[in-house]
């Protein structure tokens, strides 16, 4: 099982990149545990400068932005 986090306070985007996490993971047919970070020191802490953030097992893959289905499936299956 993976574990992937969503970096971000709550915006439009920030929800919008965590349902394309659980769509993805669907579709490859992976378990994931999807946690959602808001609060602004943890935020910083992991690095992410831009959010909406994703991290996966501990790794900064995406800061900034709705991410890529395509990149999210590389991130997941790495």
């Amino acid at each position: 099982m993976k574990n992937v986090k969503v970096y971000g306070p709550g915006c439009k985007r920030c929800e919008a990149t965590e349902t394309l996490v659980k769509e993805v993971a669907a579709k490859l047919g992976m378990e994931v545990a999807v946690e959602k970070v808001s609060n602004p020191r943890e935020i910083a802490m992991a690095g992410v400068m831009s959010t909406p953030g994703i991290s996966v097992d501990g790794k900064l893959v995406h800061a900034g932005g709705l991410p890529d289905a395509a990149k999210l499936e590389g991130w997941l299956t790495a």
